[in-house]
């Protein structure tokens, strides 16, 4: 299984930025699908963004033309860039791979995880 370290995240104001990163080791994440997970406590976990093998991406509509999910192959580096950050996006993110052939926030199931990032957006 493809091994992933987290970083990034932590406190920002409404309406700012941030970006957390997930790199990978072992074998190379553009083999998977990757994604970012989000979880506050007292919700359910959700994935916001999903990239799959071939590039494409998919979003949760409450973080769509808000962040960005990108791989850099070189790095073997997996980001979620985030922007018009909003309170309500306070959670651990995390991201996640898998081999499955079901790539999209909506079907993706997800094996192997990263320990966890904390975003709190203050208002």
């Amino acid at each position: 299984q493809v091994q992933l370290m987290q970083s990034g995240g932590g406190s920002v104001q409404a309406g700012g930025s941030l970006r957390l990163s997930c790199a990978g080791s072992r074998y190379r994440i553009s083999r998977y699908c990757m994604g970012w997970l989000r979880q506050d406590p007292g919700k359910e976990r959700e994935a916001v963004a999903v990239i799959d093998s071939d590039g494409t991406t998919t979003y949760a509509d409450s973080v769509k033309g808000r962040f960005t999910i990108s791989q850099d192959s070189a790095k073997n580096t997996l980001y979620l860039d985030m922007n018009s950050l909003k309170p309500e996006d306070t959670a651990m993110y995390v991201c996640a791979a898998d081999l499955g052939t079901l790539c999209t926030v909506e079907a993706a199931i997800f094996s192997c995880y990263g320990q966890g990032t904390q975003v709190t957006v203050s208002s």
